[in-house]
């Protein structure tokens, strides 16, 4: 008799996916969803053993002026692509290697939440590929399906603003450096 290994009997982890993961030598970008929040981690794994390098879960979107009335929909399509938005944005700021992303167990259905978090990682400029058509389309993006209406441009421009003030302060810094030269 076969013994079945504990995480796979409680269908948290499938050893397969996560060897040819692992075999790749890429760090992986990490989505999980709970009741409440999106979680993004960006992951590098070194003889088996996964290091967290960044993370970030959807509460921060309350900074970027998500209203305060949404903020039970922290999970949501919107939610998702500010979150992907946002997490590919730092990667980028903190100059980390080209990830792979890691759903784990979670059905990868196209136009779902998964879908909406892969997109704000390729729109914030990482290179991922993937297929345009599993996307959500624009309206779903922007919240117009929801009760309650997301301040979408608001928002993006917000996140948007952030790479410019972070490209600014590299730029300043640099100036400072070579002044001192």
């Amino acid at each position: 008799m076969r013994t079945i290994k504990r995480r796979k009997e409680e269908h948290k982890t499938d050893y397969g996916k996560r060897l040819k993961l692992l075999k790749s030598g890429k760090p992986r970008i990490v989505f999980r969803r709970t009741n409440k929040y999106i979680i993004a981690q960006y992951i590098t794994s070194e003889e088996a053993q996964d290091k967290i390098e960044l993370g970030i879960t959807s509460k921060i979107l309350m900074n970027y002026g998500w209203p305060e009335e949404s903020k039970n929909s922290l999970k949501s399509i919107p939610a998702s692509y500010f979150t992907g938005l946002l997490f590919g944005k730092e990667i980028l700021n903190k100059k980390l290697k080209e990830p792979i992303v890691d759903f784990g167990m979670l059905r990868a259905l196209h136009k779902t939440k998964v879908f909406a978090f892969l997109k704000g990682l390729v729109d914030s400029g990482l290179k991922i590929e993937c297929k345009k058509d599993t996307f959500p389309p624009k309206e779903r993006l922007e919240g117009k399906h929801m009760k309650i209406q997301i301040p979408f441009s608001k928002i993006k421009s917000e996140i948007e603003k952030l790479k410019w003030n972070q490209e600014k302060k590299k730029n300043l810094v640099m100036k400072k450096e070579n002044s001192l030269h």
